[in-house]
């Protein structure tokens, strides 16, 4: 089993000095996991500055006194993996954030399509983009990973749109009857740069979307015969992705 992972706002320069986690982070480390002398964990910033530490004792039941390792800092995978999410009902959307993240990916953009019912607006709208967040930090902490991913703001069609053309592989899942989409395994992926796949809502990519992301340079693709959920698509996409990149195969 791998050290668990904790996140910090920042890591010192250098190490070997005594660091103490405090707060949420240390409260969990030492009432929830039970950590005691000896053991090992890892801190992180979530943007792939590390350390290897070595648990030295506790104080109190949010305190752990910790020997910080060497900080080293984990470079940004390549290609680089952006998945635009509609907005899905209920809790599926935490569930595409939270597999999509212990999957590998790079960055998440949930997305307003013209198909969703659900809406964020105002307060509504910040709390569950809020949700979001929290759930890729919680995630990318399971999943020992010391590089979250980005979740952004949300995205109009336009703001998509934008996105699609500046990539260098852009794509929409999209499987309907008689449409021309092609599979995207056989796809021809980059080595690397910036992939940005879209993922529609329960009742799909409109028309006027889908000629929209055509014109941005975007191909419809499927990912085989059958029809995932909005909230599992893009996680099944991204493992496909990270497969055939390479990037699953690196140490």
């Amino acid at each position: 089993m791998t050290a668990p992972v904790f996140v910090v706002e920042h890591l010192p320069a250098g190490g070997g000095q005594r660091y103490v986690l405090d707060g949420p982070e240390g409260r969990h480390a030492v009432s929830v996991k039970r950590l005691r002398a000896g053991e090992a964990v890892v801190l992180t910033d979530g943007e792939g500055r590390w350390a290897d530490c070595e648990v030295i004792d506790t104080e109190g039941k949010d305190r752990l006194v910790l020997q910080l390792g060497a900080v080293a800092e984990e470079p940004a995978e390549q290609p680089r993996i952006t998945v635009v999410q509609a907005l899905p009902k209920g809790d599926r959307g935490e569930l595409a954030v939270e597999t999509m993240t212990e999957t590998g990916v790079d960055a998440i953009v949930p997305w307003a399509a013209a198909r969703c019912i659900t809406q964020w607006k105002g307060e509504r709208g910040a709390k569950a983009l809020g949700k979001w967040r929290a759930t890729a930090r919680e995630a990318g902490k399971q999943s020992r990973r010391v590089r979250f991913p980005q979740v952004a703001d949300a995205a109009t069609t336009k703001q998509v749109a934008a996105l699609l053309a500046e990539a260098d592989f852009a794509a929409v899942l999209h499987e309907e009857r008689g449409y021309g989409s092609e599979p995207l395994a056989t796809a021809e992926l980059p080595a690397e740069g910036e992939i940005v796949l879209v993922v529609g809502p329960e009742g799909g990519v409109s028309p006027e979307e889908l000629a929209l992301f055509e014109e941005a340079g975007a191909k419809a693709y499927r990912l085989g015969r059958t029809v995932l959920r909005t909230s599992t698509a893009g996680t099944a996409a991204t493992a496909l992705l990270l497969g055939r990149t390479g990037r699953w195969s690196r140490s």
